[in-house]
Parts: C-alpha cells; structure tokens; sequence
C-alpha cells in the first residue's frame, strides 16, 4: 500500500468516529508510526474496528476523544521510545481520558492508580505530587504511555475490548522490539506482563510489578523503585534519564 493510501485510511478513520479536529493535536497518527503500522491500518481487521467505532458513536459517547486517540503514538515518535508503560483501556467518565494510559486532562482528579503512581515516585525518587495528572511531559521524553484498547464507551470500562485494538497495539509493542533495542518495558499488573511474550528480552529490559489499583499496589507495586531503576538503565546505555516531575 502505497504511504498516501495509508494516510487516507487514517483520515477516514477520525472522519468516521464523528469528531471535529482539534487544533492542539494532529489528528493523523505521527509519521514514523504511520509507516511501522501500515500493513495494520490496510488489514481487514482494522476495517472492522472501524465500523464497530462508527456504530458505537451513533449510541453513546466515546473516550477519548477523536483527535486524542493516537495521543501515545503522536508524542513519542517511533525513533525516540526509551520506555514503554502499559495500560489496559482508557478511563471511561467525562474529561478523563486524552490518549495517554494513567493520564488525565488538566484540571480532572487523579484517578486512584494515578494517585499511587505519583506516591511511588514521591518514594522513590523524592518527587513532589505535581498539580496535574496530564503526563504529556513523560511522553514527549519518550515515555511511550500505551493503552492495549485506545477508546472506551463512557461509563462502561473494558467496553471497547476484543474489537481489534489489542491486534493493533500488540503490534506496535512487536515492532518496537524487533526494530530498536534497550528498551525499558514497565509491566504492571498481570495484564500488561502478559505482554512480555511480545518483547525480545535479550535486547530490552522488563520490569514487573502488581499494578497500581489500590486493589494491588500494596502487594508490591509500592517500593519496586521502578522509576529510579529505569534511570539507571538509560545512563548505564548512555541516554538521558526521565525527568519524571515533567509531567505536561
């Protein structure tokens, strides 16, 4: 397929969820993704996750928003991934979701793993709790902030799972192992860890914890120090480290 057949694929993908563009966000997926996924965007699945999110935004609101969906893909081109963070869907209530897994808007309240996520850092590395849950600022350093599922209907978690999104997500989680090295996968909860079938471990570094839900956190995900121990792995290749108080 040709790179401007994709690129139409894409556009007709947003036009279809019924969005008007935002001017904050490009709403074509970043051009170093759009070619290591295109053999997706023309995969027959892809069109019928594509019906299957027309249908739903004729009934009920959909998270995030249009423009916002291929957030993770937009700020962290392929190129620059240094870490990769994993979430499972995106939050389901009004103003929450914007792209990014464990993100929130400016101005919404922390969700409770995002609470515990910022408790952890404030542990581990001294990190004051910032004053907004946005983590563009992660993303934009190569914090790649990957949802398996990238839409949701409202008030229903999970809703938007099993339709193709894990195809499209796996995906990109394969290519990145395949085509770069020393990556750092941060895997949370039993989830995401099933994922480590995807990365190549001989190249890439994994670490795992429970995840940060009160429901599990204190099972381990406090004190794994998972934010001071990726550091050390970026300056021991020779990359800058996170400045994880950049939040957005």
């Amino acid at each position: 397929m040709k790179r401007r057949d994709v690129a139409r694929n894409v556009s007709t993908f947003n036009k279809s969820t019924n969005q008007q563009p935002n001017p904050m966000v490009n709403p074509v997926i970043e051009e170093s993704w759009k070619r290591e996924l295109a053999d997706q965007f023309a995969s027959p699945y892809f069109e019928e996750l594509k019906r299957f999110l027309v249908a739903e935004k004729q009934q009920f609101p959909v998270y995030p928003p249009g423009p916002q969906i291929f957030n993770a893909f937009n700020l962290t081109p392929f190129d620059k991934v240094k870490v990769v963070i994993l979430g499972q869907d995106p939050y389901h209530e009004p103003g929450q979701a914007h792209g990014l897994c464990f993100s929130v808007q400016p101005g919404t309240k922390f969700p409770p793993s995002l609470v515990n996520i910022f408790q952890e850092l404030h542990t581990d590395i001294g990190m004051p709790i910032p004053m907004t849950g946005n983590l563009d600022g992660w993303a934009r350093q190569g914090v790649l902030l990957l949802n398996a599922t990238l839409t949701v209907r409202a008030h229903q978690a999970g809703s938007h799972q099993r339709h193709g999104w894990e195809t499209f997500t796996d995906a990109a989680i394969a290519r990145l192992s395949e085509k770069r090295s020393g990556i750092v996968f941060l895997l949370w909860g039993s989830y995401a860890q099933a994922k480590i079938q995807l990365i190549d471990t001989s190249k890439h570094y994994v670490l795992t914890a429970p995840h940060p839900s009160p429901l599990s956190a204190y099972r381990g995900f406090f004190g794994c120090r998972h934010f001071s121990k990726t550091n050390q792995i970026l300056q021991q290749n020779g990359l800058t480290p996170i400045h994880w108080e950049q939040t957005n």
